[in-house]
């Protein structure tokens, strides 16, 4: 069973920083496609950024510029630095990875952490 944590988020000011963290146990994140995901109030789930076991990576349009998503496999932590934050950016930030087990797909989810951007 794979387990991933989210830390890092919190309250920040418009213009700031903050570098959220996803811990996996159960599993190496070695050869696994990881990501981040956000959901507003009242709005649906979406893709910030994603990171493929080879650090190819892809952002969606509106962080483009501000966040980097990156990787440390050897503490099996996914990291995504928010530079230049805005009120937009609120929302609960979820981590993701797939691993397949016996050929078998398995879709994991962190409990998210919170971030709030005032202005």
């Amino acid at each position: 069973q794979v387990q991933l944590v989210e830390s890092g988020g919190g309250l920040v000011q418009a213009g700031g920083s903050l570098r959220l963290s996803c811990a996996a146990s159960g599993s190496s994140i070695r050869g696994i496609a990881m990501g981040w995901y956000r959901q507003a109030p009242g709005k649906q789930r979406e893709l910030v950024a994603t990171i493929t076991s080879g650090i190819i990576t892809n952002y969606a349009d509106s962080v483009k510029g501000r966040f980097t998503i990156f990787r440390d496999n050897a503490k099996n932590t996914v990291y995504l630095q928010m530079n230049s934050l805005k009120p937009e950016d609120t929302a609960v930030y979820h981590c993701n990875g797939v691993w397949y087990f016996v050929g078998k797909k398995y879709d994991y989810w962190g409990q998210g952490t919170q971030v709030t951007v005032s202005s």
